[in-house]
């Protein structure tokens, strides 16, 4: 029969979507894992993937044109079968049925053949999801349930911090929360248990005690095909009646304001209070619009009567829980500097040409270029002549990479972020300049996609805008090298047997001794010295 696919909600913040690409068209066979199209959310270009197998019958939203979630976006079954009534608003309740059969068929292949523990019919056990493509574990910052809670599809359970973000997760099932395996500011493993929905009163002991390791539950990623059936089937008419009693749902419980991580993000850009906004979301949980419509009012406080001597001797020290961004940035360095031995080479760069040269590009309108893609550029232009520098360590073999990726490193809220310029050698200045500056936007805006924080084989690290002369960064492993810019200072230099007002610049480059010899970063630091005094000879 046939299976209708809805618009999917890629992304938490996700309201809806547009087809940027279809990559089957209509009469086309399609395969479980085949990937339909590329769906544009708010947060990225990613790809959909079909979990059926049949034809491809109908194609609901062209490609450019934009849907809310959960419209309908394809129709796959079988060749030449009638498919009429779906596209005539008539439910199909078969689609549904066989998409719950699937579902069932999946999790029966996937259980252990030997000392599993029998789930009771309607229990859902729905384990720690990888939100990340780095992920290893996961916090709950918070839950937004508690045990004996129903919940319906489409709900928050929790708000779980990834080494990259704080995000919500959605339940995929209807049924009570029975049991919660993971407290709020716990961490626990990708895959473990992290809670049990199923019918209110039913035993899960067993599961609990089997620490649901070998159920045969669906995961996350698993569910979320029969999902948009589900949901085709419910008029939308009552979803719309089953939001409005939430508009006036007090946000707050135990003290504590529920809101979603974006709307927490804008409040405080916005330094809102949230304790003072009315949510509008499930439960009155405070979501973006909520906050984008806040009117703050203004408040008259009295001024704290001054205490001679009050404050100035008290000593006092607060702890902060480690976020999932810093202990990644602490395991990735930490394993690079106690296990790469490495070292450092300093060299001084004139920058008088360099600042003429950027001078006249930028007089060309439209187009900006800064000192640090001139910088990139060279790096790149130098990795050529100097293939040993882009190298990989392994303890078997040393990886020579015939492509040159370029990371840039990028400050951020909670940390630091390295986002990729690819093929940097083939870009020019302008198009580096402009990839730059768009991957710096999102990683600041926490918009990076995996795909675009991979793969780096050089990195650059430029703390010249904070006045920082000289420094050395710790190697951006798999990396053999990265390099420090400093700053442009002006000074008095010798030119031609004179003394002269110049601008110079600090670049030190940090080794990995086990690919890099002295002599070879040595060499390396000439070439790139000789292309940033030079800018003319990137051009050649």
């Amino acid at each position: 029969m046939a299976t209708i696919i809805n618009m999917p909600r890629l992304s938490d913040t996700m309201e809806e979507g547009v087809v940027a690409k279809w990559l089957k068209n209509v009469g086309d066979k399609i395969e479980e894992g085949d990937i339909l199209a590329e769906i544009e959310t708010d947060k990225a270009t990613m790809e959909f993937e079909s979990f059926y197998e049949g034809t491809l019958l109908h194609i609901g939203i062209q490609e450019g044109e934009t849907s809310p979630v959960d419209v309908l976006l394809a129709i796959i079954g079988e060749e030449g079968e009638d498919i009429s009534g779906l596209l005539n608003g008539e439910s199909s309740e078969e689609a549904p049925e066989k998409a719950e059969e699937e579902v069932k068929e999946e999790t029966t292949s996937e259980a252990p053949t030997s000392e599993s523990t029998e789930i009771p019919e309607g229990v859902q056990v729905i384990t720690m999801p990888r939100l990340s493509d780095t992920m290893t574990d996961g916090t709950i910052a918070t839950w937004l349930k508690k045990v004996g809670d129903e919940v319906s599809e489409g709900d928050m359970l929790a708000e779980i911090e990834t080494d990259k973000a704080t995000m919500e997760f959605e339940c995929f099932y209807e049924g009570t929360i029975l049991y919660i395996g993971v407290q709020e500011g716990e961490t626990a493993p990708v895959d473990s248990l992290l809670t049990i929905i199923g019918p209110a009163g039913t035993d899960v002991s067993a599961i609990v005690a089997n620490g649901g390791a070998t159920t045969s539950a669906p995961t996350k990623e698993e569910a979320k095909p029969a999902t948009p059936e589900k949901k085709e089937t419910k008029p939308a008419a009552k979803k719309t009646e089953e939001a409005k009693p939430a508009t006036k749902t007090a946000n707050t419980s135990d003290g504590r304001v529920f809101a979603s991580p974006l709307a927490k993000k804008i409040a405080s850009d916005k330094g809102y209070n949230l304790a003072d906004i009315t949510g509008s979301g499930e439960n009155g949980r405070i979501i973006k619009k909520d906050v984008e419509n806040f009117t703050p009012v203004a408040k008259v406080e009295a001024a704290a009567p001054l205490v001679s001597g009050s404050t100035s001797n008290v000593e006092s020290s607060e702890e902060v829980k480690n976020s999932q961004m810093r202990k990644a940035i602490a395991k990735s360095l930490g394993n690079s500097k106690f296990t790469a031995p490495d070292f450092s080479l300093n060299i001084e760069v004139d920058m008088d040409n360099a600042m003429a040269s950027r001078k006249t590009i930028n007089a060309i309108p439209d187009t900006k270029v800064s000192f640090n893609d001139m910088v990139v550029k060279a790096c790149a232009m130098a990795l050529k002549k100097h293939p040993q520098v882009n190298t990989s360590w392994s303890d078997a073999n040393t990886v020579y990479h015939s492509h040159i990726h370029v990371g840039v490193a990028v400050a951020v809220e909670d940390g630091l972020l390295v986002p990729v310029i690819k093929h940097t050698d083939s870009l020019s200045l302008t198009q580096i300049g402009a990839g730059v500056r768009d991957l710096a936007g999102k990683a600041r805006n926490k918009k990076l996609t995996p795909a675009e924080m991979q793969g780096s084989t050089f990195t650059v690290s430029n703390l010249g805008m904070f006045g920082i002369q000289n420094f050395n960064s710790i190697i951006n492993q798999p990396n053999s090298a990265i390099l420090s810019v400093g700053a442009i200072v002006q000074k008095p230099v010798v030119k031609d047997g004179q003394i002269v007002v110049g601008n110079t610049m600090n670049l030190t480059l940090t080794c990995d001794h086990r690919t890099v010899d002295g002599a070879v970063g040595a060499q390396f630091l000439q070439t790139l010295k000789t292309f940033i005094e030079n800018p003319v000879t990137m051009l050649a």
